[in-house]
């Protein structure tokens, strides 16, 4: 079966094919709107519905082109549904829900996140079921039970701010620039240790929740009672990430024991950050990552997800229905 994907649920557009009979991916397209969003600091939602307009069928072209397919060619056609910007997603759905009536074919939504949760299976060795994940990204900090597809239970989430954009809220207050995050990570590895200590937020409440507005808070005093010097900046961003980085260490330590797991995933645009794959190999259990390039939006994640529903007998009715607030629990095959 091959199925295109596309992802357009915030502010890259994202289109691949993958082929699940000979479990390969066949192409991947993406364009990311960093720098369109760059000039106001953040991602400006009309703006980025009207550059998936703009996007998404030159990409659909592109990506049939590199798999040296044709539009006859696709059994499937999988987009993001949700969670997400409603225009954004609605661009997405539209087109993806229309060209499979066009051709007759099935379609599938998928769930953002699902896709984010399954990328690491596009990579040898893919984690076997049940395992932990910790999913990471600018709009979502999740720790989830995975039983297999569609079997989740949420075992703890951030309370406000999801870490990736507290990272770049961080950042931005650094005077680092949008999109910040991977900015304030590199400026990090100059930073020098034991200058300030920042607090580990809910690490001695029971529980597996995550709360990172403290953290801002904490960096922006911190940065107003420096001498503004480089290293200060520097030292604050050591300071920031580590805290960051030993509250999702001390979480996911907690969820593997109490579950008695052996396995944990770690997806989404965080999961990217090179000082958290450092700090999460420690742990004693099999970590799995999905390659940089599959951590932030990509159509990949969401033409695998897709095409393992697809072959589960799923297919969306004849609408276009995206829902910018879905839970995971919501699935089932």
């Amino acid at each position: 079966m091959k199925v295109l994907g596309i992802e357009s649920s915030c502010d890259e557009t994202g289109v691949a094919i993958y082929d699940s009979k000979k479990g390969l991916l066949l192409a991947d397209q993406l364009y990311s709107q960093v720098a369109l969003h760059a000039e106001y600091g953040g991602v400006v939602p009309e703006l980025a519905s009207r550059d998936h307009i703009r996007k998404t069928v030159p990409l659909i072209r592109e990506a049939l082109a590199e798999a040296n397919l044709e539009l006859s060619d696709l059994h499937g056609i999988a987009y993001t549904a949700g969670p997400g910007l409603i225009g954004a997603l609605m661009v997405g759905a539209s087109v993806g829900r229309s060209l499979a009536w066009g051709l007759n074919i099935p379609a599938v939504a998928v769930h953002h996140m699902e896709g984010h949760l399954l990328a690491p299976m596009l990579e040898e060795p893919a984690p076997e079921f049940p395992f932990v994940a910790l999913l990471v990204s600018g709009g979502h900090t999740l720790l989830v039970h995975v039983k297999g597809i569609g079997d989740y239970t949420i075992l703890g989430e951030s309370l406000d701010d999801a870490v990736g954009e507290a990272f770049d809220k961080t950042a931005k207050m650094l005077g680092l620039g949008y999109p910040g995050g991977a900015v304030l990570a590199k400026l990090a590895e100059k930073g020098e240790p034991d200058v300030y200590d920042f607090p580990r937020p809910m690490v001695r409440h029971a529980g597996l929740d995550f709360s990172y507005s403290g953290l801002k808070t904490f960096a922006l005093t911190s940065w107003n009672n420096s001498d503004k010097s480089e290293q200060s900046k520097a030292n604050i961003a050591y300071a920031f990430q580590e805290a960051v980085v030993d509250t999702l260490f001390i979480k996911c330590r907690r969820a593997l024991k109490a579950l008695g797991a052996t396995r944990l995933v770690v997806a989404g645009g965080v999961g990217a950050n090179k000082r958290l794959r450092e700090r999460l190999a420690e742990l004693d259990a099999d970590v799995f990552f999905p390659r940089l390039k599959f951590c932030t939006d990509n159509g990949a994640m969401i033409a695998y997800a897709g095409a393992i529903r697809l072959q589960a007998g799923e297919k969306e009715e004849a609408i276009i229905q995206p829902r910018p607030r879905w839970s995971l629990e919501e699935l089932c095959v």
